[in-house]
């Protein structure tokens, strides 16, 4: 039975536009947009009417870098799949892209189908998958053209992590060459992990034990020079690269400095790198362990070069790469040395509100906050238009989002299953009201109205960002 929706009078703001427009969506697509106030509008009729007046209508978040229930460091991130997209939906997310993981001598299917177990039937939300390249070898990059084929079309490597994720120049090549012939997209863990070992021995053979040295070996220098490689790999292999979580001025400058060449080299930042520093990581009584996360925070002067590059479109994207860890039993692994550490923060919950915070304090404009965090990601990753507007056709992923609203972001109220906040007692201005996925209600006036399996499995193009 068809089911016919109207949200009426607030204002639509995509990539390109904005519009106090009326909204009808039917089923789970969008129908139509019509002026309010105009004949057209008068013309939707709908079972259920939204009054959005005052209001923002914006697309549904499209976060492209999360990490549920990941192995890492002897334990698992403490979101799941369920708790993961639950909590995305109360920030405002309607899509996320996680990452499955090939283990060294297994295949790619073998992880993708790991994956595909861990989040069927769990998702509160729409999910993807990227494919985590970590044994490069013949049979691999044959199976990297068949999950193109099938809707994972890119894949993650790693130059840091020696022993567990990390591939070497000649893999990385390897890969970029093969994602050159079938229209992948290669996405980089750019940091010297070689080096960082030796800085890490160093550092702990000093007694450097606590958690602010873990952003002291792990240098912007050494962060900008791995970009630097990817870069002129990608170039060898005539692929387009995608740097993930940029977090260091001189990271910033490689990326630049390529995108005036001409050449496909895209970057994507997160919120921590935004809005945190390596104060953070110096907080004391161990409590730095929260923030710690790679690449590292880095100090304060670094953001504003971050964000300059979200205006300037040298970063394309904002994402979180969450990937929670507990403080109580978890970040504490790493008690005495920092490098134990579980490497991670939460934030899947807070990146639409902090990025309009972004927007009150004047760093990004509305439409560019819709970018950088909807439409963006959903082209770069092969989802767009289904994915990250509003718009005739699109899957009817709709948020209404009070821009006046304030709250204070708290690990009392947040959703996700963590027991800190990255951003606790911060105040914002801005808050998701209502979230609708595939025309299906999942938060209903600041109430969890959605269910486990609403999420269903997106498969994706390649990338529609190229130029």
């Amino acid at each position: 039975m068809s089911t016919r929706t109207v949200i009426r009078g607030g204002l639509v703001i995509t990539a390109s536009d904005e519009l106090h427009a009326d909204v009808l969506i039917e089923d789970n697509r969008i129908a139509a947009l019509a002026a309010t106030g105009t004949p057209a509008a008068g013309t939707f009729t709908a079972d259920r009417v939204v009054d959005a007046t005052g209001k923002y209508v914006i697309p549904g978040g499209v976060d492209v870098h999360t990490h549920m229930e990941l192995p890492f460091g002897g334990t698992f991130a403490s979101d799941t799949f369920e708790t993961g997209t639950r909590a995305a939906a109360w920030g405002g997310t309607t899509t996320i892209v996680d990452f499955a993981v090939q283990s060294v001598g297994h295949t790619l299917r073998e992880g993708l189908d790991a994956w595909h177990a861990k989040a069927e039937g769990n998702c509160a939300i729409d999910y993807g998958f990227h494919m985590i390249v970590s044994d490069v070898g013949q049979e691999t990059l044959k199976e990297m053209d068949l999950l193109v084929e099938e809707g994972v079309t890119s894949f993650k490597q790693f130059m840091a992590y020696p022993g567990v994720f990390y591939s070497d120049d000649g893999q990385i090549l390897r890969a970029m060459q093969r994602s050159a012939a079938n229209g992948g997209l290669i996405m980089m863990h750019a940091e010297n992990g070689i080096a960082i070992d030796v800085l890490v021995e160093q550092a702990l053979a000093r007694g450097e034990t606590d958690p602010r040295h873990h952003g002291e070996v792990r240098k912007a220098l050494l962060e900008a020079e791995a970009t630097h490689r990817a870069i002129r790999l990608a170039q060898v292999a005539g692929a387009p690269l995608y740097v993930v979580h940029v977090s260091a001025m001189e990271a910033v400058a490689e990326l630049a400095r390529a995108r005036d060449e001409g050449l496909n080299v895209f970057g994507e930042t997160c919120p921590q790198y935004l809005f945190l520093s390596t104060d953070n990581l110096a907080e004391p009584d161990f409590e730095g362990a929260k923030y710690v996360c790679s690449t590292p925070l880095r100090p304060r002067e670094h953001q504003a070069r971050l964000w300059r590059g979200l205006r300037t479109n040298d970063l394309q994207v904002v994402s979180t790469d969450h990937c929670p860890f507990c403080f109580t039993g978890q970040k504490e692994l790493g008690r005495g040395d920092f490098s134990k550490i579980p490497n991670g923060l939460p934030g899947v919950e807070n990146r639409m509100d902090l990025l309009h915070q972004a927007v009150v304090d004047g760093h990004i404009s509305r439409r560019r906050w819709i970018e950088i965090a909807c439409a963006t990601p959903a082209r770069m990753f092969g989802l767009y238009p289904q994915k990250g507007t509003i718009a005739p056709g699109a899957d009817a992923d709709v948020v209404i989002y009070d821009p006046h609203a304030e709250q204070v972001m708290s690990a009392e109220t947040h959703h996700m299953n963590v027991d800190y906040s990255a951003y606790e007692g911060k105040r914002v201005t801005g808050r998701v009201e209502t979230v609708l996925s595939r025309g299906a209600f999942v938060i209903t006036e600041r109430e969890y109205t959605g269910r486990k399996g609403h999420g269903v499995y997106t498969p994706r193009s390649t990338c529609q960002y190229l130029v």
